[in-house]
């Protein structure tokens, strides 16, 4: 198995959260193949910058600072766990609204060889913003775009179990460049 990126460590652990807590995950099985990618429950240093780390005397890192308190690994693996159930309950909302057809034509996208993984990234972020204009939501907008890229994950892979690791690899990149610095924010709140 490949070791995931550093730099998309959190958003890979959010993301697998999100689809794990889930309660219509149909792809429960295939799911489980990408906890082995590794670091998908130990985030270290993922969030944080190098100064906002306390190097014990043998070098070794003790965890992440926050607000001047030390928080461990553990700590920051609960967070995002609390984080993706909330933002799976409002997924189940967004859900009711993502016609079929967005689905069905992002599917086709993933199953084309031929598409780039940017040109595939570019696919989804360009359904992402559609569906946010389209569906009527009182919340902040990147929290909105963010639950909906991850629910169009779901449900390409509900629709095809196959496509789970290319989908899911996209949206992390995705969730990445678009999102990282808020995923950050919601961590340190």
């Amino acid at each position: 198995m490949e070791q995931i990126n550093r730099s998309v460590q959190m958003e890979h652990a959010l993301l697998y959260t999100f689809l794990e807590v889930s309660p219509d995950c149909k792809f429960r099985d295939q799911l489980q193949s990408l906890q082995g990618q590794g670091g998908v429950f130990l985030l270290k240093d993922s969030y944080c910058d190098e100064e906002e780390v306390e190097l014990q005397t043998d070098g070794n890192r003790s965890g992440h600072l926050q607000n001047g308190e030390l928080v461990s690994d553990a700590e920051v693996n609960e967070v995002i766990r609390i984080i993706a159930a909330q933002l799976a309950e409002i997924g189940d909302q967004f859900d009711k609204e993502i016609k079929a057809r967005a689905v069905n034509d992002l599917v086709q996208h993933f199953l084309n060889e031929n598409l780039s993984a940017e040109e595939i990234t570019q696919r989804m972020s360009e359904a992402v913003e559609r569906l946010a204009r389209a569906i009527p939501s009182d919340m902040e907008q990147e929290k909105a775009m963010l639950v909906l890229a991850m629910v169009l994950t779901k449900k390409i892979a509900n629709t095809m179990p196959s496509l789970l690791q290319r989908v899911f690899s996209t949206t992390v990149t995705y969730i990445n460049q678009q999102f990282h610095n808020y995923i950050v924010r919601m961590l340190r709140e």
